[in-house]
């Protein structure tokens, strides 16, 4: 346990203990965001019956302290007791009633039963083991979970073809065979006589709209102020990231221009200008008074990546953004415990570049298949740019015509692909009819196509990567990001709205921009969505396509065929066809099995 603990001391190096309890062993790293001085973990209940290890916030707790305080005598004045009194008084129950992110370990010395929670958009990691010999472990990140249980692991080639088709694993999966997450928004129990059962305590229903847009505009401003508001909740100064975009940008002007609090922001850059975004986070920050700090990653850096994926991630991640997100972590850490960010902001209310795809998808279907044809043969003939897409109207079209090619392969959504079926069958065919079943979809009383697009990433995408990345690149470097958009209010509102509501022709953000229009000036709501790119396709182009031609040529064992990588390789360096993407998830992966060798 002191190895497992000592491997994520990163996600908390202000305090790290241990508690035996029977044949159970608990530890927990701290990183001191509320009762500074106090709250030590793992803390048990008077009797020490109940023994908690915890990791994240209840930003809540003080109502929810109130509620119990008649039936329990508390010592401590944070948030973890408060979680402690509630699960020992109330049961499962109880988390109904929290909002905030968490991973939970609760042990139970007299029924010898170990109850595991997650927080319901599952922004904090949990990972669990069951043993051989009748035992289980379970750690924050997979790298702890090796040390604790070190005997034989084997990948899940099922889940490499998962990864190799979207760039992260399925809900649920890991890299690594009998290696298993705790879902968002479920409890498990386990004990040593049986098996984990895993449950739901929330799932996302799309509920009944507000009557008028009106309407829903004053709900959604006070729900998004009040989440705003519950993530400043800290005994330690909170900062935010701004990246010069609406979503993050919004966080930042509720604190300043609603809340009237002082914020320090943080934003990263590149030197492609295509990809460089500094100069809007820099005229955002002056707008809205915020002490405003930036840096630029010039280069790609073989030993970063490759350690964040080893000592962090524990398994491929085929989002290259990890590496600027741990940037400008390391830059706000410098300064601040905590950031705030604008993570689910597209997925909630309609900004993806991909609904518009799919909005103009609608008309494209409806002209003659010849007309079709002739016209994707024509982008095809032209060399794809490997500019950002937000520059360039030919880039537009080749990502247009991807999409075309990927319809079949996508429908029903519930994430976009990296490989399709033929790619995958020239890439990895021993891989071609592998993978878990898709997750289910919640069933929706108005069924759209773009609805169901963003149903989907908001409980597929957005865990197993955008927030897998930002929690493992922020928690690097031991600072705690927020993300308000994910407060239990905004997500149920926003998925109660006609899809109309949030998105008039191909233009998305409608109600964020109507209702928030005062906050932010003109030129920003109009701003072409960028994203947070990352220019790889130079990369590429440079040493890290021989990088990843000697991982491939090493990797004797591996499913991926070495020639038909070559050729993706040769495709992008002619300037053909822009495979960055692509190519980054088989570095990820052949990197990854490099480690394991």
């Amino acid at each position: 346990m002191a190895l497992a603990l000592e491997r994520q001391a990163h996600r908390g190096p202000d305090d790290g203990r241990m508690a035996v309890r029977g044949e159970a062993v608990i530890g927990h790293r701290r990183l001191s965001i509320i009762d500074l001085a106090g709250s030590p973990q793992p803390m048990s209940d008077s009797t020490e019956r109940y023994t908690l290890a915890f990791n994240g916030e209840i930003y809540n707790y003080a109502a929810l302290r109130a509620g119990l305080a008649d039936r329990w005598a508390f010592r401590t004045d944070g948030d973890t007791e408060v979680l402690l009194a509630g699960l020992c008084l109330e049961g499962a129950v109880f988390l109904e009633r929290l909002e905030g992110m968490w991973a939970v370990a609760l042990w139970d010395a007299e029924r010898r039963e170990l109850f595991l929670s997650r927080d319901r958009m599952g922004k904090k990691p949990l990972y669990v083991r069951e043993l051989c010999g009748g035992g289980l472990a379970c750690a924050s990140e997979l790298p702890s979970l090796q040390v604790l249980c070190p005997e034989s692991w084997h990948e899940d080639l099922d889940s490499t073809a998962d990864y190799l088709r979207y760039g992260y694993y399925m809900p649920g999966r890991t890299a690594w065979a009998g290696v298993r997450e705790i879902l968002p928004g479920h409890w498990a129990r386990w004990s040593p006589d049986g098996r984990l059962v895993e449950s739901p305590y929330w799932q996302l229903r799309v509920g009944r709209a507000p009557s008028d847009p009106a309407t829903a505009r004053a709900q959604l401003r006070q729900v998004f102020i009040d989440a705003v508001e519950r993530r400043l909740v800290a005994d330690v100064e909170v900062g935010a990231f701004l990246s010069g975009g609406i979503d993050s940008t919004l966080v930042c002007a509720v604190v300043r221009s609603v809340l009237d609090r002082p914020l320090k922001t943080f934003t990263i850059g590149f030197a492609e200008k295509a990809f460089d975004e500094r100069i809007y986070a820099q005229r955002a920050a002056e707008l809205l008074g915020t002490d405003h700090y930036a840096e630029r990653l010039d280069a790609w850096r073989e030993e970063a990546l490759e350690g964040l994926l080893l000592d962090h991630v524990g398994q491929p991640f085929g989002d290259s953004s990890l590496l600027p997100t741990a940037l400008v972590s390391q830059v706000a850490s410098r300064h601040v415990k905590v950031s705030l960010s604008g993570d689910g902001g597209d997925e909630l209310f309609s900004g993806y570049q991909r609904y518009q795809a799919r909005s103009i998808l609608r008309w494209y279907t409806r002209l003659p298949q010849g007309l079709r044809h002739l016209a994707e043969s024509a982008i095809r003939a032209l060399p794809e740019p490997m500019a950002h897409h937000s520059r360039s109207v030919l880039k537009k079209a080749h990502l247009f015509v991807d999409v075309v090619e990927r319809q079949a392969d996508e429908t029903p959504y519930f994430a976009p692909l990296l490989y399709g079926r033929r790619a995958m069958a020239r890439l990895a065919p021993d891989l071609l009819d592998r993978g878990h079943p898709p997750p289910a979809i919640p069933e929706q009383t108005r069924p759209d196509d773009i609805e169901r697009m963003m149903l989907a990433d908001a409980l597929v995408y957005l865990p197993q990567d955008i927030l897998l990345k930002v929690d493992r690149a922020s928690m690097a470097h031991a600072l705690e990001a927020r993300a308000p958009f994910l407060d239990r209010a905004v997500v149920e509102l926003a998925f109660s709205l006609p899809r109309p509501w949030h998105r008039r022709g191909i233009a998305g953000k409608r109600m964020l921009r109507e209702t928030f229009a005062d906050l932010l000036p003109d030129w920003l709501w109009q701003r072409r969505k960028q994203g947070f790119g990352v220019p790889i396709h130079a990369w590429f182009r440079g040493p890290l396509g021989e990088r990843l031609l000697a991982l491939a040529k090493a990797d004797r064992e591996g499913p991926i065929d070495a020639h038909a990588l070559a050729t993706l390789l040769d495709e992008h360096r002619g300037l053909r066809q822009d495979h960055g993407l692509r190519l980054w998830a088989l570095y990820s992966y052949l990197s990854w099995r490099g480690q394991r060798a």
